[in-house]
């Protein structure tokens, strides 16, 4: 008779025990009695009446999931591979419990159909130059979907955009070609403002008397500091005049 005492005790004790819960800060308890939805249970120590009532507990922090890698066909017609990363947080743990089987797989296979919707849209330029603007709509779209489960996407990132090794060499061969343009141009522009240099100072020159004596003295001083094997020969510029005058006149 006592050891059938003792072992209802402990079968008492053991049902009691097990109807205890924690739930963590971070944490939700929705709870089911006999299989219908009857309240949520805040952190704490929390009692449930075993077997007639269940608890599932629901991780409110925000949560990244990886969406994978997808092929898709931008609008003008290259194939590229695109991943991203989703941030959310679940604001309503009794939605995301009765309202679908999996709340993770579920916004993680939605963001997968948003991403190749919306990569699917956009020019190829696009996809790689306005990562920000494609995210936003991609955000939107999700964070429309999963509200009614009670999901708040907070942020959506594309992650790498992966290209074909062809397309990766014809951007190659294309960013090369505009770096050559922009150094012969810059090149061109030198040769010019150089041009102007020298245009403006030979004019300064001419219409300087004696300018011209000076600037040669100038580079005879230079020349004749530095040890060289040439001989200079310096001839009035009026002999040379004089020269050229008579060539002319036999000419005539």
């Amino acid at each position: 008779m006592a050891g059938l005492v003792i072992f209802l005790i402990i079968v008492i004790l053991i049902f009691i025990l097990s109807g205890i819960k924690i739930v963590n800060q971070y944490e939700r308890g929705v709870v089911l009695t006999l299989g219908k939805f009857t309240g949520l249970r805040d952190p704490g120590l929390r009692i449930v009446i075993p077997i007639f009532q269940q608890i599932t507990k629901v991780d409110i922090r925000s949560r990244p999931i990886d969406v994978p890698g997808q092929e898709i066909i931008t609008r003008d017609n290259v194939t590229v591979r695109v991943d991203a990363v989703v941030y959310f947080r679940v604001t309503d743990a009794a939605k995301a419990v009765l309202e679908t089987i999996n709340y993770i797989s579920a916004t993680s296979q939605f963001a997968q159909a948003a991403l190749r919707d919306v990569s699917g849209n956009a020019d190829l330029d696009d996809v790689l130059s306005k990562r920000e603007q494609i995210s936003e709509q991609i955000k939107i779209i999700v964070d429309a979907e999963t509200s009614k489960w009670g999901i708040d996407v907070e942020n959506v990132k594309i992650q790498n955009v992966e290209l074909p090794q062809e397309m990766k060499r014809a951007m190659a061969k294309q960013a090369e070609a505009e770096r050559d343009r922009r150094a012969n141009i810059i090149n061109a522009d030198g040769e010019k403002i150089s041009a102007q240099a020298l245009a403006e100072a030979a004019a300064m020159l001419a219409a300087t008397p004696g300018a011209m004596n000076l600037r040669t003295l100038n580079t005879l001083e230079r020349i004749s500091t530095e040890p060289s094997q040439k001989t200079i020969m310096m001839f009035p510029v009026e002999l040379i005049d004089a020269i050229r005058g008579i060539a002319g006149n036999v000419r005539k």
